[in-house]
């Protein structure tokens, strides 16, 4: 039930959902100053949310930036890769990488340095459409196809959120490695409500965040006043992460 309240929930904040329900309602707003302030409050909206400098610095405050797991000489037992950023194409039979890609190049890359010693996966279906499209498989047929051994890699298959790739991996990783060494490796948007999912269910890992949005603050003419389209989709993700954050503090997940 959880699951499908946040994703409802998850509509309803997002900024573009906002902005064409003002557009909308100034359509049937017969009082013309009302639908003038409908018209403004729409246009504002959608300029704050597409300007990129107010998208960084959002992101600079919130995202986590901790590269310890790469600059301490520790060796891992395991990288947990959490997923969210792969399809597959049943037309093409093709594994499709989107956003957040970042957290399994950099997975797999501790795994060939010998940062870690095994991958883990984990992510099952995210989606309400498509339940049977579950990502730890889809990510495991690819890696070893890539050359990576299976014995090498770890697969949970099984959770739809955040709260459950926690869980599910805890109950996988302290029967295989009791006291075991791990990192996290997660978007630094996500590993806020990563990292502290993970220690509610006890397991202890070194957090390593990818895929960073916010870089070197910029000032130049295109990205201080220029809307962005892109920025739009990213202010989508912040606005769940802020929610996941919210919810699972209250659900006591975190």
């Amino acid at each position: 039930m959880f699951f499908f309240i946040s994703k409802i929930l998850h509509f309803l904040i997002s900024p573009i959902t906002w902005v064409f329900m003002l557009l909308c309602l100034g359509l049937f707003i017969k009082n013309a100053k009302r639908k003038r302030k409908c018209y403004i409050a729409a246009v504002v909206l959608l300029y704050f949310f597409s300007n990129t400098f107010i998208l960084d610095e959002a992101f600079r405050y919130y995202e986590e930036r901790n590269p310890k797991a790469l600059t301490n000489q520790q060796q891992y037992d395991a990288a947990i890769i959490l997923g969210g950023f792969t399809t597959y194409d049943e037309g093409l039979q093709l594994e499709q990488f989107h956003s957040s890609i970042d957290r399994l190049l950099h997975g797999v890359q501790m795994y060939h340095t010998g940062k870690a010693k095994k991958i883990m996966l984990v992510g099952g279906s995210g989606s309400i459409s498509r339940p049977n499209e579950k990502e730890g498989p889809i990510l495991y047929n690819f890696l070893i196809k890539s050359g990576i051994p299976k014995n090498d890699i770890i697969v949970e298959s099984q959770s739809k959120n955040t709260r459950e790739n926690a869980v599910n991996a805890a109950r996988i990783l302290n029967e295989k490695f009791p006291h075991g060494q791990f990192v996290l490796v997660t978007s630094g948007y996500h590993m806020p409500r990563a990292k502290r999912c993970f220690d509610k269910v006890g397991l202890t890992v070194t957090p390593f965040s990818v895929d960073q949005y916010a870089g070197k603050r910029k000032y130049v003419l295109d990205h201080l006043f220029i809307p962005s389209a892109s920025a739009l989709a990213k202010w989508d993700m912040l606005f769940h992460e802020w929610f996941g954050y919210i919810s699972y503090t209250i659900a006591g997940y975190i």
